[in-house]
């Protein structure tokens, strides 16, 4: 067994982890989670093949995400029987105008990353904790930040830019996209299965419990629906998406809502959960019966419509739909309404292929090629962190 490159991607309430083999074939050694941090920290890897190694219950008291990063460390190191961790690669949400590409950690590097803070709230400081954590416990190995925010620095200035006074554009005010490693994976699968396609016209669309949609051309990113912030562009699980500024001001003005209160209204109560008041689950939301339920999910797929028409505008044109994420992914029924709102770019599925989680989609009339393809961010750090290495 060669030596390894660890990838963390935490979150707000879970540190996703993968150990991959720094070998070209990529292969998966570990793969696992801490999650519930804060309530009922859990830990569960399995291997390679899917098979649970490791699954126990851990100490809340205390239990945050440095703690998490510790938690996998010693395990991770007990799993793989001595060979070494040469590289940790991370997922990094905003990158600002700074970063455009992986770069390795350093203290000057995590400053700047600090200060970006407010730009992600329900991200950044948990990207940030574990890359403390492993710089106090093992400072000797080389740590790589990649960016959600890079992919979509190929995108115009005018793609990239807000109607306001130039000053804010001068301090960093702009449209940034984010899903970026996603949508870089995805596009990487695409030249795989389909490249004759992937050089061409395509709508990537990561549907989870944060969403967003990509226009992308020759590869490169064109539109993105997220914006300054990750809370813009499509509804979500628990994050509103685009609304009128002035509502925002309405309710700092009518109801006394300051910044902390808006935050959480539009990062943590809207979205699946706020409108439907049941759950930001979309399985959850198909099983239910009550017709708020069928309101919420009726909207999250109007919202993915009308975007998905704006970014065909921006691209002069569709030749191919890619589904991604968790709902992208898993749901045939959401796959099926939008591509049944979506009917004039010539989309049209096959009924029988949509059912797969995995593959070609369309009709063999339609004139978009529909394919689902699962991402893989944590593998794409993996292949950047070892291209740093070298």
């Amino acid at each position: 067994m060669s030596n390894s490159i660890a990838v963390i991607n935490a979150g707000s309430s879970s540190v996703k982890f993968a150990i991959y083999q720094a070998m070209k074939d990529e292969r998966c050694l570990f793969r696992g989670q801490v999650e519930g941090i804060g309530i009922a920290p859990r830990l569960k890897i399995e291997d390679g093949k899917g098979n649970v190694v490791e699954e126990r219950t851990l100490s809340a008291q205390g239990f945050d995400h440095g703690a998490a990063t510790r938690e996998i460390i010693q395990t991770g190191s007990t799993l793989l029987k001595g060979e070494s961790v040469i590289a940790f690669g991370h997922r990094v949400v905003h990158g600002g105008i700074k970063y455009g590409a992986p770069v390795r950690v350093t203290e000057a590097v995590l400053d700047d990353l600090a200060k970006l803070e407010p730009l992600a709230p329900l991200h950044q400081p948990h990207n940030l904790a574990p890359i403390r954590a492993i710089t106090e416990l093992a400072p000797q190995i080389p740590q790589i930040a990649c960016f959600d925010t890079a992919f979509h620095r190929a995108q115009s200035s005018v793609a990239q830019a807000f109607a306001l006074p130039r000053r804010f554009a001068e301090e960093g005010v702009r449209r940034y996209g984010f899903h970026g490693l996603s949508y870089e994976y995805l596009v990487s699968r695409l030249r795989e299965l389909a490249p004759d396609l992937a050089g061409r016209r395509i709508v990537f669309a990561h549907l989870g419990n944060g969403a967003s949609l990509c226009a992308v051309r020759d590869g490169r990113s064109v539109a993105s629906t997220m914006g300054f912030t990750a809370v813009d562009g499509l509804m979500m699980g628990t994050r509103c998406g685009a609304v009128d500024p002035g509502v925002i001001l309405y309710m700092m003005q009518r109801h006394g809502m300051d910044a902390a209160a808006v935050e959480s209204l539009i990062y943590r109560q809207s979205g699946l959960l706020g409108v439907s008041g049941i759950s930001s689950d979309m399985r959850a939301l198909r099983a239910s019966p009550d017709p708020a339920a069928r309101e919420a999910i009726a909207l999250f797929v109007y919202r993915v419509v009308r975007e998905l028409g704006s970014l065909v505008a921006a691209l002069g044109g569709i030749d191919g739909l890619v589904f991604s994420a968790g709902i992208g992914e898993r749901d045939a029924a959401t796959r099926a309404e939008v591509a049944e709102g979506s009917r004039w770019t010539g989309a049209i599925l096959d009924l029988a292929r949509n059912q797969k989680s995995e593959g070609l989609i369309s009709a063999d009339n339609s004139s978009v090629a529909v394919w689902v393809i699962p991402t893989d961010e944590e593998r794409l750090i993996a292949r950047h962190a070892a291209a740093m290495l070298h």
